[in-house]
């Protein structure tokens, strides 16, 4: 059995360690990075995944502009792959976004496997015009709609907004990849 919860500061080192294992020292390369970094998760919704009092699972959702549109950008989402074909990764990715909409967000972007994201509504079509500042594929740049027609007329660079990690907070606990 597992629990769906919000991160704590504690999960960090737990946290760090499941990314390490599921995508390297490469992670800290990627755009998607760049968009992150000196930021803080959008508020509720950095989630992990409990499971015998392990952190299994984690995804986080950041404030970005998309084109002039606020938008949510997800990334990343990792399971253990100890236990992938669980369905863990398909119920914390419906809890995300579930909650980003239940909070009024939008629309959320993210750069992923077209194939995988498609279950959950996000499409390439919706990207439209956005591009992102720096090197990606553009075939797995995607996007979902949380509200009918919210990235209609999106247009322009994807550009991180929200909140700044304060000088207090040690920034290895808020390191991430796409």
């Amino acid at each position: 059995m597992f629990q769906i919860r919000d991160e704590r500061a504690a999960d960090s080192a737990a946290r760090e360690h499941l990314l390490d294992l599921c995508f390297g020292e490469a992670r800290f390369a990627k755009t998607c990075e760049r968009l992150r970094e000196g930021r803080l998760p959008a508020e509720g919704l950095a989630l992990v995944v409990e499971m015998d009092g392990r952190l299994v699972a984690t995804v986080r959702l950041w404030n970005v502009e998309a084109g002039g549109i606020p938008a949510l950008m997800l990334g990343p989402i990792a399971v253990d792959p100890a236990l992938h074909g669980l369905g863990i990764g398909n119920k914390l990715m419906r809890e995300a976004l579930s909650r980003a909409a239940s909070f009024g967000h939008r629309a959320v972007i993210l750069v992923g496997d077209a194939p995988y994201y498609a279950r959950f509504g996000f499409s390439h079509e919706r990207v439209g015009t956005l591009g992102l500042p720096g090197p990606y594929a553009p075939e797995r740049f995607l996007a979902l709609d949380l509200v009918p027609g919210a990235l209609d007329g999106a247009d322009g660079m994807v550009r991180a907004t929200g909140r700044v990690v304060p000088m207090t907070v040690p920034a290895e606990e808020f390191r991430v990849a796409a």
